[in-house]
């Protein structure tokens, strides 16, 4: 059976409002606290502080003190950053630097700039 547009339209509202009231869980990976490594946690937690204030976890695991776990999580390139919860799970790699793509790659929809600069006020 089908699902009609509107019943599509109403499951995509509740996605999106589900995913803007959820816990985010993120797992950074790094290998050794490099420049790069320093500007994805900065990057990261500013972010995140300011689009999902008390609505994160943010665990960073270094690579070098766990070797294993690159294989385990297929992390082939770093800083990678992994999106657990909400689902769909989400990898990320880079520095962050961008922080509606960050946004974007984590299932959020950045702050229009208008609400931005409303925001700065």
């Amino acid at each position: 059976m089908k699902k009609s547009s509107k019943s599509i339209e109403r499951e995509l509202e509740k996605a999106v409002t589900d995913s803007a009231e959820s816990k985010f869980i993120l797992t950074l990976y790094i290998v050794g606290m490099t420049t790069r490594s320093k500007k994805a946690i900065d990057n990261i937690k500013k972010t995140c502080d300011e689009h999902l204030a008390g609505r994160y976890e943010l665990e960073i695991i270094d690579l070098n003190e766990s070797p294993e776990l690159a294989k385990r999580e297929q992390i082939s390139a770093t800083p990678a950053l992994v999106k657990q919860l909400p689902l769909p799970l989400r990898k990320l790699i880079g520095d962050m630097s961008d922080s509606e793509k960050f946004l974007a790659g984590i299932g959020l929809r950045p702050k229009s700039k208008r609400e931005a600069v409303n925001n700065r006020k």
